[in-house]
């Protein structure tokens, strides 16, 4: 898929006008759901100059997202113009804007629907631009989770499948959004430098309240907003689960938005694109706003020193907020909703002294709170979270949270057993969140140093000492247990399982 603001034609003139073009041009959001709605509501209320165009999916109200008390407190006139942005007036009839509607009039058009309908309405967004000779509309999307395909049961981040579509991410919440002086970051982000600036300029023009700056990490975008949403379920959780242990809870938030960089920092490693990303670009990367052109850092595996990261989207500050943000109780109105769910889920095991029996389960815990599991793109995305581990190779001491809460979903009864002992227990939680970030081989060790009554915990750290025999002591393993020793706490045993069920 080619996604670009020009043709490649080589006519400075026609390039001239095609520049004014987009001064002027129109952003479209299809499928309209909380966000966008919160965001034209924001754009009527600054008065925006009809820059805005929205289309709700076939069937579906304009603001059927929001709830109707929701609705009452909003102003009538700032409703009629986000009505008006969502459809043309014909013979005096209001009559809702297609898709079709948006690519002929708009020059990006965001497809804001969640991972269950993004594929199919990518497909149809690019053959309506074919069709209506419409091919320098550029596309991006917002979904938060990961993609499937059911044929090969795979999952993947699509932008990583769709290297040129655009992706549109920032903190925000819906409510605040509805505030005229509360104001909002985001980034825009395409793989070509050029036309992520131009999008982030159209998107930047939408509302004064709302900062838009460029980027070229589509991919790394996406799967952070995907980590993320997985993360606010656990921040949820621990808000829920542990208000009264006040000490636990900053070393979680901090592992949820360290692992979550961490993540994004191996998956930008495997980027087929990668070079071209950092060596064909029409300027430097530094004229978007990234402080350096790269930032590459290394691990020791196996002894070796070899080169598994790349952190220089981390720079990118609105979605690196929108983590944070994420995983946060706000001072007023209401935290995410993958954030709700986490604290629906921590209420449930308090009464019920238990894991979820499955992801039916906590979705009717969701359901029977309130929250549509449709929108909960954090508990989607566990579901296939073993598949993406092993897909982009992911580190257990870079994902040790997220592997804890899907123990605790999909693990078996014995498993979910010592989950809930981890999760619940403040002390057992903070010895995870210290000891599961270590590699597994320096752990080892540590535990050798613990056990040094049991003859291979002593040969191991001999070994270690002999620097001809180190890398072959590192690289066997050790199962203390088949030495009599038992009674090992539930956050090793916990650690145990996950790194011989989920180690990439």
């Amino acid at each position: 898929m080619r996604n670009s603001f020009f043709d490649q034609s080589l006519d400075a003139g026609a390039i001239r006008r095609r520049v004014q073009e987009l001064s002027t041009g129109k952003v479209g959001f299809y499928s309209v759901g909380l966000y966008p709605a919160s965001l034209a509501y924001n754009c009527a209320m600054q008065n925006a100059k009809g820059r805005l165009l929205l289309a709700p999916r076939p069937g579906r109200d304009l603001l059927g997202a929001f709830p109707e008390k929701t609705i009452a407190t909003m102003d009538d006139e700032h409703v009629e113009t986000v009505l008006n942005m969502g459809g043309q007036r014909i013979g005096g009839e209001l009559v809702a804007n297609t898709l079709s509607d948006l690519i002929q009039r708009c020059e990006l058009v965001v497809l804001s629907a969640n991972s269950n309908h993004i594929e199919e309405d990518l497909q149809e967004a690019c053959r309506l631009r074919k069709e209506l000779h419409r091919e320098q509309v550029v596309l991006a999307c917002l979904a938060g989770s990961f993609s499937h395909d059911p044929i090969s049961n795979s999952a993947y981040v699509l932008c990583e499948q769709q290297p040129e579509l655009a992706f549109f991410s920032g903190f925000h919440r819906h409510g605040a959004l509805r505030n005229p002086f509360d104001s909002f970051t985001a980034n825009f982000c395409h793989p070509n430098a050029l036309t992520a600036m131009l999008g982030a300029q159209l998107m930047d023009q939408l509302s004064p309240n709302i900062q838009v700056s460029a980027g070229v990490h589509n991919v790394e975008g996406q799967f952070i907003k995907a980590a993320k949403n997985m993360a606010s379920v656990f921040a949820g959780f621990g808000y829920g689960f542990h208000q009264d242990n006040p000490g636990v809870l900053p070393t979680l938030l901090t592992l949820l938005l360290n692992q979550c960089l961490d993540q994004a920092a191996t998956v930008s490693m495997a980027r087929p694109d990668r070079q071209r990303l950092y060596h064909r670009q029409p300027f430097p990367l530094t004229e978007l706003g990234y402080a350096v052109p790269r930032i590459e850092s290394t691990l020791v595996r196996d002894g070796d020193f070899e080169r598994v990261r790349d952190h220089t989207f981390s720079q990118l500050t609105a979605m690196v907020a929108d983590v944070r943000g994420s995983m946060m109780l706000p001072i007023s109105g209401s935290p995410t909703r993958n954030f709700q769910a986490g604290q629906v889920m921590a209420e449930a095991m308090r009464d019920q002294g238990r894991c979820p029996h499955s992801m039916e389960e906590l979705e009717q815990w969701c359901e029977a709170a309130g929250l549509r599991k449709g929108g909960l793109e954090g508990l989607k995305s566990l579901r296939y979270w073993p598949q993406i581990v092993r897909k982009y190779a992911i580190p257990a001491n870079d994902a040790s949270m997220v592997n804890l809460l899907y123990m605790a979903i999909y693990g078996r009864a014995g498993v979910k057993e010592t989950a809930y002992r981890v999760m619940t227990e403040s002390r057992e939680l903070s010895s995870y969140c210290q000891e599961s970030v270590r590699p597994s081989h320096s752990r080892r060790y540590a535990e050798a140093l613990q056990n040094l009554d049991v003859p291979k915990a002593l040969e191991l750290v001999v070994n270690a000492v002999i620097a001809d025999n180190a890398n072959q002591a590192m690289g066997s393993k050790m199962a203390l247990d088949e030495n009599g020793e038992t009674g090992a706490p539930a956050y090793l045993e916990l650690m145990d399982v996950i790194e011989s069920q989920l180690d990439a």
